[in-house]
């Protein structure tokens, strides 16, 4: 037997190598693992979403913007270019939600603040409220990291088209004032390639959790 053995042993070898690498391919053939949907406009609530947009079934990417934010600077789609970004929509007097969600993205903003791959973005939905002096003093009451975060402002029509076509995300308000919204307790992940990644609820911390897991793998694997 023994001598069977060494005879073929390199063989032996061989197949045992060969046999593990097969089942270790099979297995994750069967389960692949991680992995996030691209969303497109027609895959949300409807209520979320422009009329123009909510046909779109694939290619949807966040459009090109130009906000000031919390010290004066103009914020681009470059500076987040190339980055993976958490954006949502509040207002600086909302007494309701909008401080949980406040505190909630500075929990991820804790989480990712040494990843530089990873950004934040919070739109204002009361620009004529919220000018840069306001989101000023919001930023430091709320220890928002400059570079890290941007709190925006800018033009009401340009901050609805950014919300309801973009990140599909607020609804509308009254429809007789002209790009009213009304700002929901989404937060959107948005991957490297301007895709919309996911939505959590941004009151949950179960979802807050989540949410810092995706962000954690999509900055590690491009997907």
């Amino acid at each position: 037997m023994k001598a069977i053995l060494r005879k073929y042993r390199y063989f032996l070898i061989a197949f045992a190598v060969f046999s593990a690498i097969t089942l270790t391919l099979f297995y994750r053939a069967l389960d692949p693992g991680k992995s996030l949907p691209v969303y497109n406009p027609s895959m949300v609530n409807p209520e979320l979403v422009d009329s123009t947009m909510q046909h779109v079934a694939a290619y949807h990417k966040v459009a090109d913007f130009s906000f000031v934010n919390q010290n004066g600077k103009t914020v681009t789609q470059k500076d987040y270019e190339g980055k993976v970004y958490v954006a949502d929509f509040f207002f600086t007097t909302c007494q309701t939600i909008c401080p949980i969600m406040t505190d909630n993205m500075t929990t991820v903003q804790v989480a990712v603040k040494d990843n530089p791959k990873v950004m934040l973005l919070s739109h204002t939905v009361t620009p004529e409220i919220d000018d840069v002096p306001t989101l000023k003093q919001y930023a430091i009451d709320h220890k928002v990291i400059d570079g890290k975060w941007n709190l925006v402002t800018g033009d009401k029509r340009e901050i609805y088209k950014m919300a309801r076509k973009s990140y599909l995300a607020v609804k509308m308000g009254k429809p007789e004032e002209l790009y009213d919204m009304v700002h929901t307790e989404n937060f959107v992940l948005v991957d490297q390639e301007r895709q919309v990644r996911g939505f959590y609820d941004g009151t949950d911390p179960d979802d807050i959790e989540r949410l810092i897991e995706d962000i954690n793998w999509l900055t590690e694997k491009k997907n």
